[in-house]
């Protein structure tokens, strides 16, 4: 190994403050904390100190002699920049502040509501909101569409819908020049930015499915052709958990396509109050555009660059995998309550949804506290329970609650580590 003198600098991470040392070979290079946050290095930042010994074209050697340096060869595919990043999630918490205040003014006593439904249109969710009527669930949504700047578009739904009336259809048409005909394709209605589904368990199964594809593949097929939905896309379903003569239930597999099941509850007294006061008066809010379509396709990109910690994801991992009777981790609460667990979507869900909701309270990191926050309306419709606890008054939310209880978040040191270990893991 050469002998010579290589510049070491030390570079504080801005999630967790953790010392980091790196040399100069690494300037402008991306790097990752152990805590997940990846950034760049600048040299501006860096407090260099000369240190004997190490080769300064060996960077294993760098790695070996400080073991702090956690560079990462692969950067990252969207090539953004570490500021970009930071100055768009305070951004987007400015842009939140304003958004929750303007609707505020419209939806009285539904915090938690309008915060969960922003939290998955950042993370390129649907939301189902089931609710009692007279809960302003229709209210919310045109209201939201109107503050970020959305084409919006409602669907009732009713038992005589056909897949069409949603999806569009090819019409006949004559040209009156030529005489020819030729088939034109009319889009439907969830041709748009927002669609809101209202009353979705009203239709039979073979209408419901018209929007699986659209939530999953954000794409329609007619015929032979397949036809891209604009961006971004949402869906937003309500549903009345009272009335059920002439619903019809909505298959699992619908329901696992939804990021989140909100329910949406009674005002207090107070809220209440209020409501009925602006309800009655002349009083009309005037909501502005806060965002619009190209802001939210890059707050979108940004929720996927929020790093997230591997303790975090194996609490998510683990809350999934306990919803399951079959496995063997599960407690005796679960065996007993539960039919069938929540599948591998839901631990994305969970970890997507954490990342929005760090994006919004302004960190840049996403914590367990953040999972455990979403976990009810993740979790809610992914989990089937058993007679006996439908018998014993137990709720989902009930169990769920109970599950939130029994598993702990592991410590950051007993995480178990993933197949492919990073240099900067090394001790």
């Amino acid at each position: 190994m050469q002998e010579t003198r290589v510049s070491i600098g030390r570079y504080q991470c801005s999630v967790c403050g953790r010392v980091l040392k790196a040399s100069g070979e690494m300037i402008g290079r991306r790097v990752q904390c152990r805590c997940g946050h990846q950034f760049r290095i600048q040299e501006e930042r860096l407090l260099f100190q000369d240190v004997p010994g190490v080769s300064i074209t060996d960077p294993e050697s760098v790695q070996e002699h400080h073991p702090l340096a956690t560079l990462d060869r692969h950067s990252s595919a969207s090539g953004s920049d570490e500021t970009d990043d930071v100055t768009r999630v305070r951004n987007v918490r400015e842009a939140y502040r304003a958004m929750r205040q303007q609707l505020s003014g419209v939806v009285i006593g539904q915090e938690d509501v309008i915060e969960q439904v922003l939290i998955a249109m950042f993370s390129q969710g649907h939301v189902l909101l089931t609710g009692v009527p007279g809960l302003a669930k229709t209210l919310l949504i045109s209201s939201i569409s109107q503050v970020l700047d959305l084409q919006y578009r409602r669907i009732q739904f009713t038992p005589d819908l056909m897949p069409a009336d949603i999806t569009g259809t090819e019409v006949l048409q004559e040209d009156r020049v030529t005489g020819r005909r030729n088939f034109q394709f009319v889009e439907g209605p969830v041709f748009s930015n927002l669609v809101l589904a209202d009353e979705i368990n009203r239709s039979p199964p073979r209408t419901q499915a018209a929007l699986l594809e659209a939530m999953q593949e954000r794409h329609v097929t007619i015929g032979d052709e397949s036809r891209a939905l604009p961006s971004p896309f949402f869906v937003m379903a309500t549903r009345n958990p009272i009335e059920q003569e002439g619903t019809y239930p909505l298959p699992e597999a619908q329901l696992d396509r939804f990021l989140f099941n909100i329910v949406v509850e009674y005002p207090d007294r107070d809220d209440e109050f209020e409501l009925i006061r602006l309800a009655t008066s002349d009083v009309k809010a005037d909501l502005k555009s806060v965002l619009d379509d190209q802001q939210i396709l890059q707050i979108q990109q940004t929720v996927r660059r929020v790093p997230v910690a591997d303790h975090v994801i194996a609490y998510a991992r683990d809350l999934v995998q306990s919803t399951r009777p079959s496995q063997v981790t599960a407690p005796d609460f679960i065996r007993e309550m539960v039919g069938w667990g929540a599948g591998p979507r839901a631990g994305i869900s969970l970890v997507m949804a954490a990342k929005a909701r760090a994006i919004l309270q302004g960190r840049f990191h996403a914590t367990t506290e953040d999972i455990r926050s979403i976990a009810l309306p993740v979790l809610r419709h992914r989990v089937v329970t058993t007679f006996r606890a439908d018998a014993s008054g137990v709720q989902r939310d009930d169990v769920i609650r109970m599950l939130l209880d029994h598993v702990k978040p592991v410590p950051p040191a007993n995480t178990t580590a993933p197949a492919r270990v990073r240099r900067g893991d090394r001790h």
